[in-house]
């Protein structure tokens, strides 16, 4: 199997790439939780849209789509329109909604925190997006979370909203942030927002590390946020500019039954 060497990625780079153009394409779309904010074209409704695809992107892939799209439905298809609303009693539309261990209170926690964000930052991109002067996506995670916190009204909250600084790989996260930064040629990611996808980190979970420890890509056994910095810094010299297209072809690769890792 073709491995990547630090000193020698040349090769690999060339193979990598390929995986990248043979996974990184519209049919990518189809099955997977970035179909939900394609639904959309106002800028807001696919940055809601995806935030509450990406929150709940966890268990089987099916399952994840009839649950967001039950979610879009319950706010009646129109997001932000539902998120800006002032009057909680469109709470009620959420009553009973259930996806793995999310509940109808996680999500009216996480409408409200959107609403502070939409209502007092002007959105999500001024909160989460990485800035200029930052390397990372830690600290705009860290700042997200801080605002979510505010509006927090169950213990169980602050579970739900990642905290890298405490190790967290902040997998769904750093997904939506690729969603929302990435300019895909291809048209899977976005692009919506100004920041550079040189600062994106890799999605990581058990999947896409997986098959990063296959190739040689990651050697720290967690899947924690020094395992992101680590598969990060190595996609990082094989594509400065645009790191995170890589996550294409570690997901790819991780369920290709054709590919042996």
């Amino acid at each position: 199997m073709i491995q990547f060497h630090i000193h020698q990625p040349q090769g690999f780079k060339e193979w990598f790439d390929e995986m990248v153009k043979k996974y990184n394409n519209i049919a990518f779309i189809y099955n997977d939780p970035i179909s939900i904010p394609h639904q959309y074209h106002k800028k807001e409704d696919i940055e809601i849209a995806g935030f509450f695809a990406s929150i709940m992107a966890w268990g089987h892939r099916l399952t994840i789509l009839r649950k967001c799209n039950e979610l879009m439905a319950r706010m009646d298809k129109a997001p932000a329109e539902y998120i800006l609303y002032p009057d909680d009693t469109k709470y009620k539309s959420l009553q009973g909604f259930v996806h793995r261990t999310l509940n109808s209170d996680d999500i009216i926690f996480l409408v409200r925190g959107l609403q502070k964000i939409y209502g007092e930052f002007g959105g999500l991109e001024s909160v989460i997006a990485p800035r200029p002067n930052e390397t990372s996506t830690m600290q705009g995670i860290m700042r997200f979370r801080k605002i979510m916190m505010q509006v927090s009204f169950l213990p169980r909250h602050s579970r739900l909203i990642p905290n890298p600084a405490n190790g967290s790989a902040a997998k769904r996260l750093n997904m939506f942030l690729r969603w929302m930064i990435r300019k895909d040629v291809q048209g899977v990611d976005f692009g919506l927002w100004k920041a550079s996808p040189a600062r994106l980190m890799c999605p990581l979970d058990v999947h896409s590390g997986r098959a990063a420890r296959s190739l040689g890509l990651l050697h720290r056994k967690y899947d924690d946020w020094k395992a992101v910095e680590e598969l990060t810094t190595h996609l990082r010299i094989l594509d400065i500019n645009d790191p995170v297209k890589y996550d294409f072809a570690l997901f790819g690769l991780s369920v290709d039954k054709t590919f042996k890792l």
